[in-house]
């Protein structure tokens, strides 16, 4: 096993007898507890054992204490208990007062720019989303031309919140402009008002509004304003919505802040 043709290598070579003497120079320079480590016959089945028999002491004793130790401390750990964590989730929003305006609403758009007879296509669902903890707002628009802009369209989302401050509710709304603004929100039985509040990526220097007014039972009309920078708000445009598919689902019921806090458990084996 250990012959490479070194004439020192062969004098240790473990196949010979384990009677065989070291006659190699270099071979008896060795002390005799290392010169015995190398002579161990696998053929005799004696070799790891063997070989820790003719160890030194200060090598074997050191070693077994730390394979003790660290046997000790994988079976204490496997009787260790896995932790359990916990995590108060916060309470349900109140968005009961959202009912009236939850479903999907369609109609038509109208800009002060464009001819009386041109009209676009305004496409709103609001609808619960996320455990019902938060209210989904999609929206696609389509604006006709004007005398001095062309027709544009637009599509955007927003997740409406509860305001950290306990006031109304927030929205943060991405739009396929690229642009990503924050609303704060206030809500009646007639009005819905989104408010900017700038945002991680408003547009520089531009306001945008809305309005929706509440003008019957599944009816209502939506006006975006917009101010240009240090300008006042103008009329963007103005549409007129039907409720085209009924909510499925009933807002959830409200419920206070309690000691029985719902909360988030997961386990954790260290």
């Amino acid at each position: 096993m250990f012959d490479f043709g070194d004439p020192v290598l062969e004098s240790l070579n473990p196949s010979s007898s384990r009677t065989q003497s070291l006659n190699h120079p270099m071979a008896r320079s060795l002390d005799r507890p290392m010169a015995r480590f190398f002579q161990f016959d696998y053929n005799a089945g004696s070799g790891p054992v063997e070989m820790l028999r003719h160890l030194p002491s200060w090598i074997v004793i050191p070693g077994l204490l730390l394979a003790a130790n660290l046997g000790a401390a994988a079976d204490g750990q496997k009787d260790k208990p896995p932790a359990t964590y916990s995590i108060p989730l916060p309470p349900r929003p109140d968005f009961s007062a959202f009912a009236w305006i939850i479903g999907d609403w369609a109609g038509y758009s109208t800009t002060p720019q464009a001819k009386k007879e041109a009209q676009g296509t305004v496409h709103l669902t609001l609808s619960y989303t996320l455990d019902k903890r938060f209210v989904l707002v999609n929206e696609e628009v389509s604006l006709p031309a004007g005398q001095d802009a062309p027709a544009q369209r637009e599509s955007w989302m927003g997740f409406v919140s509860a305001s950290p401050s306990g006031s109304g509710f927030v929205m943060r709304a991405f739009s396929s402009t690229g642009f990503i603004t924050d609303y704060h929100v206030t809500i009646t039985n007639t009005e819905v008002r989104f408010d900017p509040q700038g945002g991680p990526n408003p547009p520089p220097g531009w306001l945008f509004r809305r309005v929706i007014t509440r003008l019957g039972p599944g009816y209502f009309g939506e006006t975006v304003q917009v101010a240009p920078p240090g300008k006042e708000f103008f009329d963007y445009y103005t549409a007129k919505l039907t409720q085209v598919i009924e909510p499925k689902s009933s807002p959830p019921p409200f419920v206070p802040n309690s000691s029985g806090k719902p909360q988030l458990e997961f386990r954790l084996d260290l």
